[in-house]
């Protein structure tokens, strides 16, 4: 019993550590295929129409008797959920990736969980006392990243040589990336996916107090995504060309996506989110940065400068002083919920019938 509960306990961890390691694969192969020609309005209709196919044969069987009744208000929840991951968000942050790099666009998604704290508590879905020490690290926290953010964006510094690049390699990267019109732009549209990604955390965490069945819910979203993101393509990719992809990079990236990252992504989320709540969901990104920026610079010849990696550990540190208040929020809630079942189970166990039976003269 008490193994099982110390791997339920960690189960939540191992779920986004895991999730982890497949976006920092998203973050490579997408911007490879982005540089290759691949149209991103494209590429986010195949993503969301493989993880559909591949998700609803399980949704069907596994939920068939357990899938709740579809009501408008679900409905309208998941029209709002494929606009904003699949067709916002995705489009936003392939956008930026492509201007920027890799590694940049996957240090400043770590903002992503100050974003949703700070939409969490405009929507009162998160609780501040300003006198808790638990409150008072969740707002630091946020203030931290936000600071690390920032010092990203404004200050580059000089070029960290690792021992497999050389020094021509990272002033061409240099070129292409520091230099280009486009890296302002590319940082606006990864802020934006940063906030449409928030919002949908925050709307699935809703949907599923009244939806929980994370299987179908994934698919439907992934549907709903691909009916969207089509309606965009068609009116924004006018070359027929970019419709076709064959046995390459392109195909590759938008299995590789469609199943890790919004399948399997999406019904993971929703499993932990129900559990630990959206701000949990979104902390565990700073592995992410680590594995992207090792293997960009190795894979892709990316620029890291000493002004990326100050601010990602500026942002890593406001990142788990928010975590760290997360963390007490719950132990505080699980505490709560145990006093309440120990006070039930020091009722007296019959009821007022049982009481009026009990003195009826004719029951002995």
């Amino acid at each position: 019993m008490e193994l099982a509960g110390k791997w339920k306990k960690a189960m939540p961890y191992m779920a986004m550590i895991f999730l982890q390691f497949g976006f920092a694969g998203l973050f490579l192969i997408s911007v490879a295929s982005l540089r290759q020609g691949m149209s991103h309005y494209v590429l986010v209709v195949y993503r969301n129409a493989v993880a559909a196919v591949v998700m609803a044969p399980f949704a069907l069987w596994f939920e068939r008797k357990t899938r709740p009744k579809m009501t408008l208000s679900v409905f309208l929840k998941i029209m709002a959920m494929g606009l904003l991951e699949p067709v916002l968000d995705q489009n936003f942050f392939y956008m930026g990736a492509k201007n920027t790099s890799a590694s940049f666009s996957s240090a400043l998604t770590n903002i992503l969980p100050a974003v949703t704290f700070v939409n969490a508590i405009i929507l009162r879905m998160e609780r501040i006392s300003i006198k808790e020490r638990r409150s008072q690290a969740k707002i630091v926290g946020t203030l931290i990243t936000l600071a690390g953010a920032l010092l990203m964006i404004l200050f580059k510094g000089p070029i960290i040589n690792f021992p497999w690049n050389n020094n021509s390699n990272h002033s061409i990267s240099d070129n292409s990336d520091h230099n280009n019109g486009h890296w302002l732009m590319g940082i606006f549209m990864i802020v934006l996916s940063c906030f449409c990604w928030s919002a949908f955390f925050i709307v699935q965490s809703s949907t599923l107090r009244s939806y929980p069945a994370e299987l179908s819910l994934t698919t439907l979203i992934c549907a709903m995504g691909v009916a969207q993101s089509g309606a965009v393509a068609l009116v924004m990719e006018h070359d027929k060309k970019a419709w076709l992809i064959g046995f390459d990079m392109r195909l590759f990236t938008a299995v590789y996506s469609g199943i890790m990252c919004s399948g399997v992504a999406y019904y993971v989320q929703g499993m932990v989110i129900k559990e630990r709540g959206p701000v949990f969901v979104t902390a565990f990104s700073p592995f992410c940065m680590i594995i992207v920026t090792i293997l960009g610079s190795l894979i892709l010849s990316e620029v890291v400068t000493l002004g990326r990696v100050v601010g990602a550990i500026i942002i890593v540190v406001g990142l788990y002083a928010l975590i760290w208040g997360k963390n007490k929020d719950h132990a505080n809630q699980v505490d709560l919920d145990d006093n309440f079942e120990k006070q039930k189970s020091f009722e007296l166990p019959f009821s007022t019938a049982g009481v009026n039976k009990s003195s009826n003269p004719g029951h002995i």
